[in-house]
């Protein structure tokens, strides 16, 4: 039997700044506490754009603008095969109302990024969409979908 799993990621902006998500993941390794842009899972019968509105909404209380989608990946593990689509959005307000499975939040510049985020799969996610202090997203044009290989 086929199973797939979709997850959205929201990399919430508002003034020039990001908000970014503190998690605990697992008391077993060096640093448990990890910074990261919002996630979760698409729920049966949602559009992408309303998935992560809620999801966002859900994590954090902020109320989002879908400004586009940014890229796209997968993995397999198991029998579950994930795809996952990152989207930008606009932040239509900025206080911060965190789910219990977050530990802090912080609304940071493009520079502070790099001091902020340690995890691999995000560091490259920040590269991919050219979130470092020398690109802008707005250098991408209006075509920002990239789509990676699920091998």
């Amino acid at each position: 039997m086929d199973k797939y799993r979709i997850l959205i990621k929201g990399i919430v902006r508002s003034h020039e700044k990001f908000l970014v998500v503190e998690k605990w993941y697992d008391d077993r390794i060096f640093d448990p506490y990890q910074w990261e842009f919002i996630n979760g899972v698409m729920g049966f019968g949602e559009t992408p754009e309303k998935a992560v509105r809620r999801i966002v909404e859900e994590k954090t209380g902020v109320s989002v603008l879908v400004d586009r989608p940014l890229y796209t990946w997968g993995f397999t593990a198991g029998e579950t095969c994930t795809v996952g689509i990152a989207f930008e959005c606009s932040a239509q307000t900025e206080t911060v109302v965190l789910a219990e499975d977050l530990n802090n939040y912080k609304w940071v510049s493009r520079e502070e990024l790099d001091n902020v985020i340690t995890n691999k799969a995000e560091r490259e996610d920040i590269e991919k969409v050219g979130l470092t202090s020398s690109f802008d997203l707005d250098d991408f044009g209006k075509v920002d979908l990239f789509i990676e290989s699920m091998d």
